[in-house]
């Protein structure tokens, strides 16, 4: 498994990305989460969509789990995109409640300006959401803003037009010196890193690829300039990897500065009023933008 690693990553974020954590279902064991959260503070976690597809999507126990969500589901027509939306979202919630020690159906997501999703009323931790033909994969952290995406390794993006689509000026001039065979993987690599910084910072699309850069090349990962000048500081850490040997799957993780928030469980940060009210509104509630 090929990493890259940002120049504000010490040894304990190092090894919360080096090896994402595989889920093959709601069953888990989910104890692989809460221990990686306790000691990095930070997971990512991915499964497979064929794993986390509900045999039937018109069973009614989706309505509590979805929560929110399940309206938006049942407006879909779209089978591919059904399928993904239901999975992910259940890959989503499964890995916040290990973390929060809670019920799927006890929490509820909801999606800031742009549709970036988050935990309602759990700001002490961050989560993010990509998927991709049949990977789905979530980062979450407690440490400050996290970011993930995923692409097939050998998606065709070379000389479609995409490099002035994406790059800046610097990206464009670095990747003319890659080797041919290798330069549509360092263009995938590009295109993951852009994807899940502009989602820790919640922008997504509408922060324009090319107006902000990564070295296709160097291992010390950090946001550049168009001319290839630094663009942040150490509190960003970059981290890419292969997952399945089929895609690839970056990270952006933004450290506060705050420490970690060590006590995660729900029963401690919600108050007893909010966590019944979100219960009641799952019961009567009973794009891309990740």
């Amino acid at each position: 498994m090929a990493i890259t690693l940002g120049p504000a990553t010490d040894g304990r974020t190092a090894e919360a990305f080096a090896h994402p954590v595989r889920m093959s279902g709601p069953e888990g064991p989910w104890e692989r989460v809460r221990v990686a959260v306790e000691r990095h503070g930070s997971v990512v976690v991915h499964g497979r969509l064929e794993e986390w597809l509900p045999a039937d999507l018109d069973d009614p126990r989706l309505r509590p789990l979805l929560g929110r969500d399940h309206a938006r589901f049942q407006a879909m027509t779209h089978p591919q995109v059904r399928s993904r939306f239901v999975a992910s979202r259940l890959l989503l919630k499964h890995v916040a409640c290990a973390v929060i020690e809670a019920s799927p159906e006890s929490v509820e997501l909801a999606y800031k300006p742009g549709g970036r999703p988050y935990l309602r009323g759990l700001d002490q931790i961050d989560i993010s959401l990509s998927h991709t033909e049949n990977l789905l994969l979530v980062g979450l952290t407690r440490r400050g803003w996290i970011g993930v995406d995923a692409e097939a390794k050998d998606r065709p993006m070379l000389g479609l037009g995409t490099e002035n689509q994406v790059c800046t000026p610097y990206e464009r001039r670095t990747l003319a010196q890659i080797a041919e065979e290798r330069r549509n993987a360092a263009l995938v690599r590009l295109w993951t890193l852009k994807e899940a910084y502009s989602k820790a910072i919640g922008q997504g699309m509408r922060f324009r690829f090319t107006e902000f850069g990564f070295s296709p090349q160097d291992r010390n990962v950090q946001v550049l300039r168009p001319d290839g000048a630094p663009g942040t500081g150490a509190e960003w850490a970059f981290h890419t990897c292969l997952v399945d040997r089929a895609y690839t799957v970056s990270v952006a993780l933004f450290d506060a500065g705050f420490g970690d928030t060590d006590d995660t469980a729900a029963a401690t940060m919600l108050d007893a009023g909010l966590i019944a009210a979100l219960v009641e509104e799952t019961g009567e509630a009973g794009d891309r933008a990740e």
